[in-house]
């Protein structure tokens, strides 16, 4: 097996430049060609890398991409999946670096084999074996990469949906849009905690006008976050209490404790003036 799989190799190696040349023109010629993400050099570049160590896997006569032997090529599938990934590929267009590399070895082995039909369909199965578990990996790792991309995206989506606003001297406010789970909160807590150092504000407003439903889940969320901002030695205003979240957290049974609340941004910030002993004066009366 290791002498068959050892000529296969010498086969490959022999016609290594007509493969790699074949091989790239058939990707820029491909339907999934995405020049837009990657230019000629690169695809040429990551081309000749697999096919130097696919060779040379080959060369070591193992059946099994499991084995140490085919760590490099699948490492660099990896990388190559990742990276893609990143970019904005599909699924396809990645899988097909590998199995568009199937055309040009069947025509070197043609080349090669072309007295020997039965040699050749074995040898070609055994290639195309190979190439097909190679794509499957590929395409696995490049799902866990675009899932990666989708979870980065989400956690910085929350930080920016989730800003701490200075409203006054020792005053801030939180605006939280969207639903609140316990992901969220923990960005909500730990953003809220940190502006409450910054700007030692005695002061927080918590505005839920833009949470769509609060149910048991969510006030629990907002109890923690209140007694959080509490320990930090900030006293908590909860904004938006519109009539139909007001009704669901009486019918849930939930108390929110010594919390105050108000129904809207403006009552809220109010209070938090009165309460840090500060005012607004109106311009137009004081020249009255």
């Amino acid at each position: 097996m290791s002498e068959q799989k050892s000529r296969t190799a010498a086969v490959v190696r022999k016609h290594e430049a007509a493969i790699l040349d074949e091989w790239v023109n058939l990707q820029i010629a491909a339907t999934t060609r995405r020049s837009d993400l990657i230019n000629e050099r690169d695809l040429r570049e990551d081309s000749r890398a697999f096919l130097a160590a696919f060779t040379d896997a080959l060369q070591s006569g193992s059946d099994s991409i499991d084995g140490k032997e085919w760590t490099p090529v699948l490492s660099l599938v990896s990388g190559l999946s990742r990276s893609r990934a990143m970019k904005g590929f599909g699924p396809t267009e990645t899988a097909m670096f590998v199995f568009s590399m199937k055309e040009p070895l069947f025509h070197s082995m043609t080349e090669e084999f072309s007295k020997d039909n039965a040699a050749l369909a074995e040898e070609m199965w055994k290639l195309t074996v190979l190439l097909d578990k190679i794509g499957l990996y590929t395409t696995e790792v490049f799902q866990k990469g675009r899932e990666e991309v989708i979870a980065r995206q989400q956690e910085d989506m929350m930080e920016l949906s989730t800003p701490v606003v200075s409203l006054w001297t020792g005053i801030v406010a939180l605006p939280v849009i969207g639903t609140l789970d316990s992901a969220r909160t923990q960005v909500v807590m730990e953003t809220l905690l940190q502006r409450i150092v910054e700007t030692e504000a005695a002061i927080a407003i918590i505005d839920i006008t833009g949470v769509p439903t609060v149910d048991t889940l969510v006030a629990q969320h907002l109890l923690k976050t209140v007694a959080a901002a509490r320990l930090m030695g900030a006293d908590c205003i909860i904004s938006g209490i519109r009539p139909q979240i007001a009704q669901t957290i009486v019918h849930l049974g939930v108390t929110l404790g010594e919390v105050t609340t108000k129904a809207t941004l403006a009552d809220a910030f109010a209070l938090a003036l009165a309460r840090t002993g500060q005012r607004i004066a109106s311009t137009t009366a004081a020249q009255a």
